[in-house]
């Protein structure tokens, strides 16, 4: 991975010299978005992109050159979203279809293609590669850093450097709000959701979900999540307290609360869009928690805040190397009240 980045971080440079004549615009229709991440966490972040895109360009055609088999979830009713590029997780092992998947890059001319990330050498590879009018290769701009005290947020950077490219070719000043993580959850999920939260619960009570899972040094052990779930249950007895367990069907407080498991991202999201709060680590399901369209308490221990904090619906964050449980549930209450 080092050596990708070495060989790539010099690659390309956003494309702003135009011949656009004085109060000319040039029509942009299609758009290549490249983020090729497999985590679910990643594809979720960029979800606030492409309705950036999609506010700035109505009826435009967006193609998603990602990796993994996630997206599909994510942007199932985005219906500007066309074609869903996915290179293999493993590519040495699904070497065709990883070439193939580069080559259906060359297969449509865009008008405008953007790199999600600055530090990915396949996102800077992907844009070099496509065929296209304009080209944002996602480098950090100062004058905007300067600008914006949110700008290494890694969902909003790319909002705010696309708004900068495109007021340099022409585009009126955006001064919106940035765009919030979004599934897109229809109503019928919201409300298969509901049913399965009322079977789960058997009552009309606001429910606080919780996960305690995370990856690597992410991870906070059982002893704390018992200080934590014990402080929960009798500071708000008037909710109820669910736990969404990960994949590998593991509980940080043994089970002792009612639990959901499911491999379904889009039903695990619409439970989670009729609960009250969610609280987790940092990890993908918070994320997924945020495109729910409801508060999240993200706890964060080695993790960058400012890069990855969920934002938007009254979530806030903790670096719990610097606060307490008092603080943390001061907040939570701020919230649930």
């Amino acid at each position: 991975m080092r050596l990708m980045h070495q060989l790539t971080k010099n690659i390309g440079k956003s494309h702003l010299e135009t011949n656009l004549n004085l109060g000319e615009i040039s029509e942009i229709k299609r758009i290549l978005i490249s983020r090729p991440n497999h985590r679910l966490g990643n594809q979720l972040l960029l979800t606030p992109l492409v309705q950036e895109v999609i506010e700035t360009f109505p009826g435009c055609k967006i193609d998603l050159f990602v990796k993994g088999g996630v997206a599909h979830a994510v942007f199932e009713n985005y219906e500007n979203v066309q074609n869903i590029i996915q290179l293999p997780r493993e590519p040495f092992k699904n070497l065709i279809k990883y070439i193939f998947c580069w080559f259906k890059l060359k297969k449509h001319e865009y008008d405008l293609v953007i790199n999600g990330d600055q530090k990915s050498s396949s996102g800077r590879l992907s844009t070099q590669f496509a065929k296209a009018k304009y080209k944002m290769f996602g480098e950090s701009i100062d004058e905007i850093k300067e600008k914006y005290v949110d700008y290494d947020h890694i969902s909003k950077y790319p909002i705010y450097n696309l708004r900068y490219y495109l007021t340099r070719i022409g585009f009126p000043e955006n001064n919106r709000l940035i765009p919030t993580l979004n599934i897109k959850l229809s109503k019928a999920e919201k409300d298969k959701g509901n049913t399965i939260l009322k079977n789960i619960v058997n009552n009309d009570k606001p429910t606080i979900c919780i996960y305690t899972n995370a990856t690597g040094n992410k991870i906070y052990d059982e002893d704390w999540w018992a200080i934590l779930y014990e402080r929960l249950k009798s500071d708000f007895p008037n909710h109820n307290i669910i736990e969404l367990l990960p994949i590998e069907n593991i509980s940080k407080i043994n089970f002792k609360a009612p639990t959901l498991y499911s491999k379904d991202v889009r039903e695990m999201c619409a439970l989670l869009a009729n609960t009250s709060i969610f609280i987790a680590p940092d990890n993908g399901v918070m994320h997924l928690a945020s495109a729910a369209q409801i508060p999240v308490v993200g706890f964060f221990k080695v993790t960058k805040i400012e890069k990855y904090q969920p934002y938007g619906n009254g979530s806030i964050a903790y670096n719990t190397n610097e606060s307490s449980i008092e603080d943390w549930l001061k907040g939570i209450s701020n919230i649930l009240s």
